[in-house]
């Protein structure tokens, strides 16, 4: 593939995968990540893909997936929770820059996760701003106990796929096959990336 050739989605997968491997490893290579990269990208951006994740502070993207500048056009909320400005800027980087895969990121151990969980046991909602999160991971927490499902590895993934099911029943720019969406889970203890769902990927199945 040349330097300036945007990937098929599946490509822009296995860079991303092939670079957690490498960070899961301890051999990174940090590409693009110089001051030539820093200058040939001034004029604009070309990213492979839109990585939506949780904004933990031990899931930043460019390092666990081992890339650089220009790579992987980023938005992060607590739960990766949606909201309009979270849709609107993914559908800018799938429609405007043209990223042929839409990453959802979540991980174990996730806050917002226990967070519903707790108020859901406790019937206690946190105050502020917080309980809007609280409130958008409970659907998933809810649909995980319907299904008999009780380990936070379960929930982690069935929050995942609901925001995948969200990304497409409200974007029509991901709807119009603008960019393949995959759901990933992050495990902090040993750093790997696991797939848990995809759409408009051809070929790729989930673990």
């Amino acid at each position: 593939m040349a330097h300036n050739q945007t990937p098929s989605a599946a490509q822009a997968l296995d860079i991303l995968l092939t670079g957690n491997q490498r960070f899961v490893a301890g051999d990174p290579q940090h590409p693009n990540q110089d001051a030539a990269r820093r200058a040939a990208l001034a004029p604009g951006q070309h990213p492979f893909a839109v990585v939506f994740g949780c904004s933990d502070s031990r899931l930043a993207a460019e390092i666990i997936f081992d890339r650089g500048l220009g790579d992987l056009f980023v938005v992060r909320t607590a739960g990766h929770v949606l909201g309009p400005e979270v849709l609107g800027s993914i559908e800018y980087g799938a429609g405007q820059l043209g990223c042929p895969l839409v990453v959802v990121l979540g991980h174990d151990a996730c806050g917002a996760i226990r967070a519903a969980r707790t108020a859901l046991a406790e019937g206690l909602a946190p105050s502020g701003y917080v309980r809007d999160v609280v409130e958008r991971v409970t659907p998933s927490v809810l649909t995980a106990r319907a299904a008999g499902l009780s380990e936070e590895a379960d929930i982690v993934d069935e929050h995942i796929r609901h925001t995948v099911d969200l990304l497409q029943n409200r974007s029509p720019a991901l709807v119009g096959g603008h960019a393949a969406v995959v759901g990933l889970s992050y495990h902090l203890g040993d750093g790997r990336v696991r797939l848990v769902t995809s759409r408009g990927l051809d070929g790729v199945a989930a673990a």
